[in-house]
């Protein structure tokens, strides 16, 4: 009894031991037991979906804000489909063509045109450059693309191609950028727009008469004595008188050949180099030149009895076409050549050859047979003259 006593003692003193034990250490602290330990999440794998969706949003962003194709108007039998197809900028003169039902050199891979109509085209086609920004704040209704590499380009190959077609008649062919002073007028264009303002010395004149935007238009922060302002306002008045003009000769829409314009605005550059993007000025101008451009364009659409496409590029800038800076041994020359290239094959190589080869095939079969049929012709049965030139006829 004496031992027990003593062990129940022993065992009492241990246990004060332990629990002074885990005071000294901290209330929190736990000893004996086994606990399994919690793995906590990489902060990296928790911000992976975050950076993943972020990432996303950025390339939707870079396709819809950057450089774009919008087409403002279209006839119901020129399709456009939505999607955010890239087109190329030195593709945009065969999209025009094929809008206007001719055919190109080179097949356009976009989806972005639908097949059309092979009884119908579009009675006129208008294209306007704006350089200077991204895009424009067009609704959201209207079929828009991204732009890529923005290269300079002109509608010369869809004017000659006009020109080549409908030599008969007058079509109107304008091309104009007011800040450059280019000019290029063909067929109904040199009656139609012939008080057309077209020099900067001549815009300059139009705007300090009546009618002009700078009575009409709500300017705001837009000074009608700094240079760039007054650039920017002096093409939009060319897109206004353009638009009075076309109110006022419809007759146009009856022709049978198609109408081509052309335009280029660099004024909105002026305003970003001189007042830049986060300004009240770029805004109001901005805002302008959108409501020109929807008017323009519905302008258009009423004169040519909605039959006619209106696109518009915006560009950020041009990029400089990539040029060769050395020649390379395929542009030698044939005389005196080393390689003994052949001539370059034109495009209606395979058509001129085909129709030529045929046709002297035609021709020398032509020859066999009539050769063939002389020679045995029997001169007292077959010929008349032969006939009348006998001795027994002319006695009879």
């Amino acid at each position: 009894m004496f031992a027990a006593v003593k062990a129940e003692a022993l065992q009492g003193q241990q246990q004060r031991r332990h629990d002074a034990r885990r005071h000294a250490v901290g209330p929190c602290h736990v000893t004996g037991i086994a606990r399994k330990p919690v793995h906590q999440k990489d902060p990296a794998e928790m911000n992976r979906p975050i950076i993943s969706t972020v990432f996303a949003l950025l390339c939707l962003l870079s396709g819809v804000l950057g450089d774009s194709l919008t087409v403002l108007r279209s006839p119901p039998y020129v399709t456009f489909q939505d999607g955010q197809w890239p087109i190329s900028g030195e593709k945009v003169p065969d999209l025009v063509a094929l809008t206007m039902g001719f055919s190109i050199r080179e097949d356009l891979d976009w989806p972005g045109l639908a097949a059309g109509s092979l009884f119908q085209r579009p009675r006129a086609n208008a294209l306007i450059v704006v350089r200077g920004l991204d895009t424009l704040d067009f609704p959201k209704n209207i079929s828009s693309y991204p732009l890529e590499n923005p290269v300079p380009f002109t509608l010369d190959s869809v004017a000659n191609t006009v020109h080549t077609l409908f030599a008969d008649s007058t079509p109107v062919v304008l091309q104009l950028a007011p800040s450059e002073e280019r000019l290029y007028m063909m067929g109904m264009a040199n009656t139609v727009f012939e008080d057309l303002p077209v020099t900067l010395q001549q815009i300059r004149g139009r705007l300090s008469q009546d009618g002009s935007v700078l009575t009409s238009l709500p300017l705001i922060s837009l000074s009608r004595n700094n240079e760039a302002d007054l650039l920017f306002l002096s093409e939009v008045q060319v897109l206004y008188d353009i638009s009075a003009l076309l109110q006022k000769h419809k007759h146009l829409a009856k022709d049978p050949a198609p109408d081509l314009y052309s335009l280029e605005l660099a004024g909105l550059e002026e305003i970003v180099r001189r007042y830049g993007t986060d300004s009240p000025q770029f805004a109001d101008a901005t805002r302008i030149l959108t409501s020109a451009l929807q008017k323009f364009a519905d302008d258009v659409a009423n004169v040519y009895a909605n039959n006619a496409v209106v696109e518009v590029v915006t560009v950020k800038t041009f990029e400089a076409p990539l040029t060769r800076k050395s020649r390379s041994i395929l542009q030698t020359t044939n005389e005196g050549s080393l390689y003994n290239l052949a001539y370059k094959y034109d495009y209606d190589y395979a058509v001129v050859f085909n129709i030529v080869l045929w046709l002297m095939i035609v021709l020398a079969l032509a020859v066999i047979v009539i050769s063939y049929n002389l020679w045995n012709m029997d001169p007292g049965y077959d010929s008349i003259i032969y006939r009348m030139t006998n001795q027994k006829i002319r006695l009879d």
